[in-house]
């Protein structure tokens, strides 16, 4: 893994490239360009607002920042495992003429991904301000969840960009896995409203613990427990060595089937 990772450096400047390109297309002939990426956010958080202040009404107090500080790092978790899932087959042109380290390209997905969460935090932040929940010194601890969410959406975009190679009918089967998943995950509602019994359950899924800790830092102004952190370490560590590892032993053939 260290020579892979050393090899992926030798190939920073093709890695920032594809990030720069991936960023710039994404708005291409649109009016408004990269601005979009702190409007479709900001445009978000007005419909949580209006539909949450005047028709579904709950007993959370702000219910509206309660989810958007959820639904951001839910966004970069989708965003990045569909687009990475097909971003082999999308590349298969450049795949197939020069060589590269093939971690590049869906690494590169993530990335950009990560970058467009970077900037939707922005906005979160200010409205925070704005909303009078404002921002705590826990904030510091906000860097270390982001990069423990990244580790583990980057494995699982290895692992499914390889596997999509080889299966295509994976990328339309995670729209239905997100979806599912999606529901499975305390976004919508809170963990208080989960039946006792099915407690260990939602805990086994690893956006749990992950969305709970964005809660506990941004809305709720506190420190995440130490089982929170625990969970979030343990399944970045398992599935970025998982998803390396899957990568690296299917990529051997993509030339083949692609």
């Amino acid at each position: 893994m260290i020579t892979g990772i050393k090899e992926l450096y030798g190939y920073r400047e093709m890695l920032r490239n594809l990030v720069r390109k991936d960023l710039r297309t994404r708005y291409k002939g649109s009016f408004l360009g990269f601005l979009w990426t702190f409007i479709n956010p900001l445009l978000q958080l007005i419909v949580y607002t209006i539909v949450f202040s005047t028709i579904m009404r709950t007993n959370i107090d702000k219910f509206y920042m309660y989810l958007f500080v959820a639904l951001i790092p839910w966004i970069f978790f989708t965003s990045s495992i569909q687009g990475g899932a097909t971003s082999i087959i999308t590349n298969k042109d450049l795949i197939k003429k020069i060589y590269f380290p093939r971690l590049i390209i869906p690494l590169s997905v993530v990335n950009a991904a990560f970058m467009n969460m970077l900037f939707s935090m922005v906005v979160v932040f200010i409205v925070l301000l704005i909303s009078g929940i404002g921002l705590s010194k826990y904030i510091l601890l906000l860097p270390l969840v982001m990069i423990l969410e990244y580790l583990f959406v980057l494995g699982l975009s290895f692992m499914f960009s390889a596997l999509n190679v080889y299966f295509r009918d994976l990328e339309h089967i995670l729209g239905i896995i997100t979806m599912v998943w999606f529901y499975l995950t305390p976004i919508v509602y809170g963990v208080d409203m989960i039946p006792e019994k099915y407690l260990g359950l939602f805990y086994l899924n690893p956006m749990t613990n992950m969305v709970i800790a964005y809660r506990d830092i941004l809305y709720y102004k506190k420190v995440p427990d130490f089982s929170t952190f625990g969970s979030i370490f343990a399944w970045s560590v398992i599935f970025i060595v998982l998803g390396y590892v899957v990568f690296q032993n299917l990529q051997k053939n993509f030339v083949e089937e692609l």
